[in-house]
This record gives C-alpha cells, structure tokens and sequence, in this order.
C-alpha cells in the first residue's frame, strides 16, 4: 500500500501507520457481516484515534458495512 495514504491518515490521525497494519491484520478472518463482531471493532479504532463514536454513528457504520456502502477506493477520501 502506498505511504502516502498512511502518511495523511497519520497527519489527520496521528494513528500510526504500524498500528493501522496491526489493526488491519487482526481484521482479515473477522465476520464483516456480523453486528457484534462490528461493534467491537468500531470500539477498536475509536480508541486506536482516540475517538468516542455516538450510538447513532455506529449504527450508521454498521447499516454500511453490511449493505455494501462503502466505496472501494476510500484512499480518494482521505
């Protein structure tokens, strides 16, 4: 993957990039369709950035993933 993408999500973030890599391989045999399985990743990455996620915005990411919203280049949206 391309540094520069983790090179701005680090700028917006500060989440490094070996955090992100490490978050994205304990995700690659997860169930992406399975809600408790979403919601306790959503809670995963709102801690890695230090984040807090509304209720309301989780079950909007959730909606998301499990109908296929989300867009497959999402590095044109960092």
């Amino acid at each position: 993957m391309n540094n520069n993408i983790f090179d701005k999500v680090e700028k917006k973030t500060k989440v490094k990039k070996e955090d992100i890599l490490t978050l994205a391989r304990s995700l690659q045999n997860k169930n992406l369709k399975d809600e408790g399985e979403l919601r306790k990743i959503i809670k995963d990455v709102a801690k890695l950035a230090g984040k807090e996620v509304s209720k309301e915005r989780e079950e909007k990411i959730i909606d998301a993933i499990i109908k296929d919203k989300i867009p497959k280049n999402l590095d044109r949206h960092i």
